[in-house]
Order: C-alpha cells, then sequence, then structure tokens
C-alpha cells in the first residue's frame, strides 16, 4: 500500500501538515499506524485522526497548540496498556512512550523523583532501587506501563493495602492545558491559589472555577455523600481530596489545594502531562510470601479478613481457572509446580514484610505461622499454606500473578473473560456476598466467570465470559454491568478501583455516583477544557459501553488458505485474535519476548502489533490483499521467530507459527529469493562443502572478494563471518572413531544437526563421548536436515517434507524407548513444536516429540534419577550461561543449570539476555545486521566482555555462539564440550 492515507477532514489534514513542519518528531496518517493505535488493551477499537511520536517536551507543546487552534481532539498515550478503553479514541494520538522517558532528578534524602511521563514503572524502580527506594503502587502491567498512564489511571495494585493509590503519591504535575498553554501543578496555600485565580488566561480561569467550586458548601456536601466510601477509587474525578479529611497512605494528607490531584485519575481528559513529581517510599528490606490453598472461592473470600488481621502487605486469589490456564503454558506451568501442593481450587498469595530485626527469615518465617494459627481458629477452610522464604522462588509466584490477566484471555474460542465489571472494589467483609451475587445473575444469564486479584483491598477482578462478537451476548454487557452498580452503591463500594473508568465505565458514572456529583464532575471537565478536546467521551458524557467493540455483531474475518494445522486454535484467524492487546511484549526489563521491540520500540514490533495488523487484514480494516502486502512483510520480517511469545506471552500468542504461516503464502504471492533459498538449503550445501573440499571453500568464504560478492548479490552482510567446514565431518569421525564398552544403561539416538555435524563437528564428538562414559551406547539415526531452516524461510513444501523424513527415521526409536538427544535448541525445538503443525495426524509426531530431549535435559534428568556414572575432574570454575531462545521458550533454561552444575565447584551465572539477535540467517541479512547487534548489545554482549578471561561462556545454540563471536571475540562452548573436559581422564 503507497503513500498516506486520506485524513478524514480539512482541519486534521491542515494539523497535521503544520505539526509536520514544527516538530522534530514523527507524524504518521498511513493505514498501518492507525490500525497501530487504535486498540489497547481493553475490548474496543476506535481509529486514530493521526498518530504523533514527539522527541521533546516542546514537540508535545507545539502538538497540543495546534490541535487546539485546529480543533483537533488529542489523546496522551503511552504503552496502550489500559483495560478500560480510554487509550483509544477518534483524536490525534500523541505517543510518549518512544522519546518522552527520562528520569529528570531524584531527591534521595526527599524521598522524591520527577519523570517524563513515558518512563516505564519497572525500569523506574530499578534505577531506584541501589537507593533503597520504589514507587509504592505496582500495577500488574508495571513491566509495561508508563508513568503517564499510570498516572492518568490512578492506578495502585498488589500492595495498595500498604501503599494506596497513585493520587497518594502525585506531588507535582507539569502540564500541559487544553489550549495549549504550559502549567504547573503542585501543593498551593490559599494566598498564591488566590493569585493565579486572579491570573489571565485558561489556567487563572481553572484556578478561579475549581476553587470556587470546591469551597462551596453544598458542594462540599455532595462531595462527600456521593464519593464511594471505598478508599480504593479511581472512578471520576478527584474532587474528595478537596474537601479535607482524607488521609493518605504513607502519611498524613497534604491539605494543601494541589490540582495535581485532578490530573491524577482523569485520563488524559483534563491537561497533557509532560512530568510528574512522585513521592518514594523505602524498599522492604525482606518479604516472605504463604501460599493459602483452599478448595472453595467462597472459602478463600470469607478468609480474607481473617488474614488481614495478621498485618500481611499484599493478599492476592488466583482462581481455578486462572491455575488450570497457568498450567497449559510452559513457562508459567514450570512456575507454578514450584510453589503449589496437589491441585488446589483456588491460593491466596500472601506476602509479609519486614524491616530491621524483622527482616531475618525466622522473624518472616513466624509470621507465616501466625498465619496459620488465625486461620486455624477462624475454621477457614484452608487445606493447606506453603511458605516461600527465598526471593528468587517469591519472583517466580509473582511473575505468575502478574499474568494471570493475559492467561484468563487466552481461553480458546470467542466467548471470553472480558474487562467491563472487573475493577470493582467493596469492603472486604462484603467481598464473598458481593462475587456470589455477581456469579448468581450471570448465572440467570447463562454466563461463566472467571477471577483473579486483589483480595486484600476488597478488589476480585470478577470477569464474565462473553462473545463480543454476537449481538445478544453483548447485550449482556450493560444489563451485568447495571447491576454490579446496584450492588456496589448497596455495599458502599467502587465502580472503578484502579483501572479507570475509559469506555467501559463512563457511561454509567451519572447512575453510579448520582446527578449531582455527576454534576460537578461535568463542570471540572468544562473547567479544564471547555471545548471537550483532550480524550473525549471518558470519565464524563461517554458513549454507549457497546459502541466502537474490537468485535461487535458485525465482525467477520476472510477466508484465507492456510498450509499448518490450527485447529487447536480454532483457526488461523482466531489464533491471530489471541492477542487481547496487555502488551507484556513491550517489556524491556526482562525475559525475551519481544526482540525486536526491545530494541527498535516501535509498535509494530511488538507481537501486539503484528497481530492487530493481520487482523486487520483478515477482517477488512486493511484491504484483504494486505494479507500478502509489502507493508505488512515489513512489519512481520523483524519477527525472529525465537517462540518466546509462546511461553511468556499471557494469551499464548505463537506468533514465530503464524509468522511461518504468512511467510508461505507471501512466497507463493512473490517468489523465493535466491537468498532464502540458499538459507533454506544450508543442510545440503553443508554435505557437499565439508570433507575434502572444507579447506579451499572455507579459504574462500573468508576472502574479502566473496564476502562482498555475496553483500551485494544475496544480501549477505559482509561483516559477518561465514561458518567454516570440517575437514572431517561428525559422522565420519563417528564411522571411524567410536567405539563404546557394553552398554550399561541402554541406548541413545544422538540427533546431531547440520552444524554439529559438518560445522563444528567437536560438540557431537564431545556428546558422544560423555554419553558413553555415563553407560549409554549412542545410535545415530541417519537423519538429514530437521526442516528447520525451511521454516524460518516459509518454504512450507520443503520443511513438511524435511519432518516427514526425520520423523521416519526418529520414530523406530522413540517406539522402542530409546531417547532422543538433541544438541541444537531450535532443530530440537522443530521436533518438539513445529512438527505437529506441519505433520497433523502422524502419529510418530507424538511419539518423537515426546522422546526427544535436549542434551543438558537428559544429563540433568539422569542425574537427578541416579542413572549418570560419570567421574568429574571437579576444581572452582565459574561458568556464564546464555540460553537459546527456544530452549528458554519450551523448557527453560533450569536443567542447563543443573547439568552445568554437576562438576564440583563450578559456578552458573545465567545472563538475562534475552535474544542474542542471530536468529539463524537474520542476523547474516545485510539489512538486519545493525538490529541484529543491537539486540546481542543490550545484555548479552557487554556480559560477556565483562567476564573474566578464565570464566566459561556457555551457549547451546549454534546462532549464539556465532553472535558472541562476531560481538564480543570469544569462543563460546556448547555444554557437551563444558563437561566432557570437566570428565576426570583415565
Amino acid at each position: 500500500m503507497d503513500g498516506p492515507a486520506k485524513p478524514r477532514d480539512s482541519a486534521v489534514a491542515d494539523a497535521l501538515a503544520e505539526i509536520s513542519r514544527r516538530i522534530a518528531g514523527e507524524v504518521r496518517a498511513d493505514p498501518y499506524s492507525l490500525v497501530l493505535y487504535s486498540t489497547d488493551a481493553s475490548i474496543y477499537r476506535a481509529t486514530p485522526l493521526g498518530v504523533v511520536i514527539p522527541r521533546s517536551v516542546e514537540d508535545l507543546q507545539a502538538v497540543a497548540e495546534i490541535a487546539a487552534a485546529r480543533g483537533v481532539p488529542l489523546l496522551p498515550r503511552a504503552a496502550g496498556s489500559s483495560l478500560a478503553g480510554q487509550a483509544v479514541n477518534e483524536a490525534l494520538v500523541v505517543d510518549v512512550s518512544r522519546h518522552l522517558d527520562r528520569v529528570l532528578e531524584i531527591d534521595a534524602e526527599a524521598r522524591t523523583v520527577r519523570v517524563e511521563p513515558g518512563i516505564v514503572l519497572d525500569e523506574l524502580n530499578l534505577e531506584l532501587a541501589p537507593l533503597g527506594l520504589q514507587f509504592g503502587p505496582d500495577p500488574a502491567s508495571s513491566n509495561r506501563a508508563a508513568l503517564g498512564g499510570v498516572v492518568s489511571n490512578n492506578s495502585t495494585g498488589s500492595h495498595s493495602i500498604r501503599y494506596g493509590m497513585t493520587a497518594d503519591h502525585v506531588l507535582e504535575v507539569g502540564a500541559i492545558l487544553a489550549d495549549g498553554s504550559a502549567a504547573r501543578f503542585g501543593p498551593l496555600e490559599p494566598a498564591e491559589v488566590e493569585r493565579r485565580a486572579a491570573g489571565p488566561g485558561l489556567e487563572g480561569s481553572i484556578y478561579r472555577r475549581i476553587s470556587g467550586l470546591v469551597a462551596d458548601e453544598a458542594n462540599r456536601r455532595v462531595v462527600r455523600a456521593g464519593t464511594p466510601r471505598h478508599w480504593r477509587r479511581c472512578g471520576g474525578y478527584n474532587l474528595d481530596r478537596f474537601v479535607g479529611g482524607g488521609v493518605s497512605f504513607h502519611g498524613p494528607a497534604d491539605p494543601r489545594f494541589n490540582l495535581a490531584k485532578l490530573v491524577c485519575g482523569a485520563e488524559g481528559t483534563l491537561a497533557v502531562i509532560t512530568d510528574v513529581t512522585l513521592g518514594l517510599v523505602p524498599r522492604p528490606e525482606a518479604t516472605a510470601l504463604a501460599i493459602v490453598h483452599f478448595e472453595r472461592l467462597g472459602d478463600a473470600l470469607a478468609a480474607v479478613p481473617a488474614i488481614l488481621e495478621t498485618d500481611p502487605s499484599a493478599v492476592e486469589l488466583i482462581d481455578d481457572m486462572g491455575l488450570a490456564l497457568c498450567r497449559g503454558v510452559p513457562q508459567y506451568a514450570r512456575l507454578l509446580a514450584t510453589f503449589l501442593e496437589g491441585e488446589p481450587h483456588c491460593v491466596l498469595l500472601t506476602e509479609f514484610e519486614g524491616s530491621g530485626s524483622a527482616a531475618t527469615g525466622s522473624a518472616l518465617a513466624a509470621k507465616i505461622e501466625r498465619l496459620r494459627e488465625r486461620l486455624d481458629r477462624a475454621g477457614a477452610g484452608a487445606t493447606g499454606v506453603v511458605p516461600i522464604l527465598e526471593p528468587d522462588r517469591q519472583a517466580d509466584v509473582w511473575t505468575v500473578r502478574k499474568v494471570a490477566l493475559g492467561l484468563l484471555m487466552s481461553v480458546r474460542g470467542d466467548h471470553k473473560p472480558i474487562p467491563f465489571i472487573e475493577d470493582a472494589a467493596v469492603p472486604v467483609e462484603h467481598l464473598a456476598a458481593y462475587v456470589a451475587e455477581i456469579e448468581r445473575f450471570c448465572a440467570g444469564l447463562g454466563t461463566r466467570v472467571a477471577y483473579y486479584a486483589h483480595a486484600s483491598a476488597g478488589c476480585v477482578h470478577i470477569r464474565p465470559l462473553v462473545d463480543t462478537k454476537t449481538a445478544s451476548e453483548i447485550a449482556k454487557l450493560p444489563e451485568i454491568t447495571a447491576f454490579s452498580v446496584e450492588l456496589l452503591q448497596g455495599y458502599g463500594g467502587a465502580l472503578s478501583s484502579e483501572h479507570g473508568d475509559g469506555r467501559a465505565r463512563s457511561w454509567i458514572n451519572e447512575r453510579f455516583f448520582g446527578p449531582d456529583l455527576y454534576r460537578l464532575y461535568r463542570e471540572v471537565k468544562a473547567a479544564f477544557d471547555p471545548e471537550n478536546r483532550l480524550n473525549p467521551g471518558n470519565v464524563v458524557d461517554g458513549p454507549p459501553m457497546t459502541e466502537s467493540l474490537r468485535f461487535g455483531a458485525g465482525y467477520r474475518t476472510a477466508e484465507v488458505a492456510t498450509r499448518l494445522d490450527w485447529s487447536r486454535d480454532l483457526g488461523f484467524a482466531r489464533a491471530v485474535e489471541m492477542c487481547n492487546g496487555a502488551g507484556v511484549c513491550r517489556k524491556r526489563t526482562a525475559g525475551t519476548m519481544c526482540p525486536s521491540f526491545m530494541v527498535t520500540r516501535e509498535e509494530e514490533h511488538s507481537t501486539r502489533g503484528r497481530a492487530n495488523l493481520l487482523r486487520a487484514a483478515l477482517s477488512g480494516e486493511l484491504p484483504a490483499a494486505e494479507m500478502t502486502g509489502r507493508r505488512m512483510y515489513e512489519a512481520m520480517e523483524l519477527c525472529v521467530e525465537c517462540k518466546a511469545c509462546k511461553a511468556e506471552c499471557p494469551s499464548s500468542v505463537d506468533m514465530a507459527k503464524i509468522k511461518f504461516e504468512f511467510l508461505a503464502a507471501y512466497r507463493k504471492a512473490h517468489g523465493v529469493p535466491l537468498r532464502a533459498r540458499l538459507f533454506a538449503g544450508v543442510g545440503r550445501l553443508a554435505r557437499l562443502a565439508s570433507g575434502a573440499p572444507a579447506p579451499a571453500v572455507n579459504r574462500l568464504l573468508a576472502g574479502r572478494p566473496l564476502r562482498a560478492a555475496a553483500e551485494r548479490l544475496l544480501g549477505v552482510s559482509r561483516r559477518r563471518r561465514l561458518p567454516p567446514f570440517a575437514r572431517v565431518p561428525f559422522t565420519r569421525w563417528f564411522a571411524e572413531h567410536a567405539r563404546f564398552p557394553g552398554p550399561r544403561l541402554g541406548e541413545v539416538a544422538l540427533f546431531h544437526d547440520t552444524f554439529a555435524t559438518y560445522h563444528q563437528p567437536e560438540i557431537a564428538i564431545a556428546a558422544t563421548r560423555l554419553l558413553a562414559a555415563a553407560g549409554y551406547r549412542v545410535r545415530l539415526p541417519g537423519h538429514r536436515c530437521c526442516g528447520r531452516p525451511m521454516i524460518s524461510q516459509g518454504l512450507f513444501a520443503r520443511a513438511r517434507a524435511a519432518a516427514a523424513d526425520t520423523v521416519a527415521r526418529l520414530a523406530p526409536f522413540a517406539e522402542r524407548g530409546v531417547p532422543i538427544v538433541g544438541l541444537e535448541p531450535s532443530c530440537l525445538s522443530a521436533l518438539r513444536d513445529d512438527y505437529a503443525d506441519l505433520l497433523p495426524g502422524d502419529p510418530g509426531v507424538e511419539r518423537v516429540a515426546a522422546a526427544a530431549l535436549g542434551f543438558e535435559e537428559f544429563v540433568a534428568s539422569r542425574a537427578d534419577a541416579g542413572r549418570l556414572e560419570l567421574a568429574w575432574n571437579g576444581g572452582p570454575r565459574r561458568v556464564l550461561l546464555h540460553g537459546h531462545c527456544h530452549q528458554k521458550a519450551l523448557v527453560g533454561t533450569a536443567p542447563a543449570r543443573r547439568a552445568l552444575e554437576l562438576p564440583p565447584g563450578y559456578e552458573v551465572e545465567e545472563v538475562d539476555s534475552g535474544c542474542c539477535g542471530m536468529a539463524g540467517a537474520f542476523g547474516y541479512e545485510r539489512e538486519h545486521y545493525e538490529i541484529s547487534m543491537a539486540m546481542g548489545e543490550r545484555r548479552l554482549l557487554p556480559a560477556v566482555r565483562a567476564a573474566a578471561a578464565e570464566t566459561i561462556v556457555v551457549a547451546a545454540g549454534v546462532s549464539c555462539r556465532q553472535q558472541i563471536l562476531d560481538g564480543a571475540g570469544r569462543r563460546a562452548l556448547h555444554p557437551a564440550e563444558v563437561l566432557e573436559r570437566a570428565l576426570a581422564q583415565g
């Protein structure tokens, strides 16, 4: 698709043109950009008028000035992780997450920090950690949510009973007003309020109108009477903070007049935030978790008041659906197994903090014991309490809790547990009754319900499972919401308690708050934004909640020819639709997903962005031809097929598989380039070039002329060293040298990949020697290429043929119970993951997948079972481990760590390095070289360079080892080499 989309009217066109001339940032109005910013983590979709990515506050103010002058609505946006729909609108979207993300000032003594709105909360806390400080509220989206959104939603999180709401910690806000003028809001004495109220312009008018509004005694009575009694509230505007009597969660409330408290929670409807000053809290010195097991949800909820008597810092619920879904995602199933006993119906994650003398393990253990005793006295029905004292195990628990939302959204089919009443909170003594009433009402409508979240604060996020593609189901949304409002009014609860009002709840705010308080909210909006240009339709005057749904009754997807088996996903379109927009793929502080976004920070290079674009093409929002268009290819090409989304995306969006299907269609439409054919055929080329021709071929490959020609003609970067071929391939060495004593412990089939056979046979040789020394007889299955290179290039027919050949050769071993041991994680993942989609219905595929193990898995499991008869040299050695993406996605790196720690004295440090950036052929391609290196430079390459010379650098993947060699000048070893060298000789 060529050229930008036509703007909807001349005012927008003129505004975009003027903005382009005035700012250093970018202006985008093409169809792809509009699609990318049309959704957030909610059930809504609204096409923006344009997208602006400012580089500075000056840019941001220029955009606001021009939008005001032209009458164009404006929506400031960061990560787009909002659940109520407040981050989408028919407005000019201004993305502050790309460049306005600095920490401007830290005052450790005063415990304050000033930041720009685009900084991600977890990134801020990492910077504060060495000072022993943190920002208190901790929403589950903290690994991608930016402070601008956290403040705009008045967010809180798991520790709300300790730290309250974000508004309790907001001190000052730098803002741009609706007319484009700048202002700074902070605590003011009465005289200063009067002085500013006498000032000119919109700012003066705001001070006059708001100070007058909250000074009026009748209005103050309305605010006190209409504001929900529950402290955990973020709906409406924060007028209650101006009528006195409030107490914050970190000390007495500041009585001074502070309009920053109104901007907080306003969802971008009152002003555009340029910077915010926040109060900080000390980090707890130590914590412990008690995982309280229950067989009934009602018992768990009823136990919360008793648990609160033991002074926990957090009490979080994971229900039966959340636990079941967690078991279905490899990354989280592994973590879940570390803190559950048996299969409870639900659990309450109960945290205790300690500082000073209370920070010891014994002191924290004593708190957990008191919890047990209190539950026993209360007859609470708890079936077990699992203590977790180790910090790394606690981190695993919180990881599972924080992905609970996305896990719930991973339910297959069109009925999804969607957010619309999920943000309600009630006093904890009413929690069990409220949940029971909602469940009873929904059951009467034939609707199931899922639960998770903050039991400690009376906020159990309730999610009815609704099909938002069906008119009769959509009609349930306002009906259930109205029932919830009626209950909340009776229980003194809040309709919005951390996620904001947005499109999901603004429409019913007048009914919930009452006409008198709602009138005051409308006056606040009018005072700040007389022309209703800032994120209109949120908080007040919201449209019906069933408008602008992402799907809706009219949603349809085109039938597309597919090659892979999509039956488990209920079709290709539903596999794409699994993305609910939560945006976990935008995280950059830990994990692997999504490597390209981590370095480009472009929305289209996130898993969410790619899924949104494909869904748009499937549903007609983009022309159907875009499914094989060049622009779609550009959005998909930086997906390095790391499979991290398969493990780390809570909704289990498998973008690697989706890309394979897309590439296959794209290749069919546009042909297969020579470079793709060559990369796909590396196995055959390696067989031909190794052996006798190897010395001559290697000299040719190392020469500048051939590398220059390869770059010019094929697009293979001359800055990459092509891997040399072996003079003696592993298969020849095996035939001539492999000798085995009588196998004491049985046989193994060694799946020796192309690179371990024809490029680095020393790896396969080391594996053979170690397995033989351990008492196993090594068999070679005689396979050729597994098909991984064909998969990465989208060559379906060739990949399928390679898979069929490999399964035919391996299945006899699997049928005899012989373990299939692989050395290359990417090849092994083809056997265990991709073949099921390439060869549906082939009984050999499942048998081979069940028998296939990585080398480290095999060694670790046999060691744990006492079936590894090895003698070690031992001696202190430090090992720096980098895990391969596919390895991390399918089994994790725990087996690798276990295997590498078998030699006495070996200490393993793992780099949280994400993707190395090489990703097979990706890093060799000229157009991807820079981004490939940028991925490596995030963490992996600096960590390798910093390692001492005597440190053993270990990477199982051939691509990873090549990236380390090219980028850090160090030769990384395969785990088989490390362990074989550590064997006692003789």
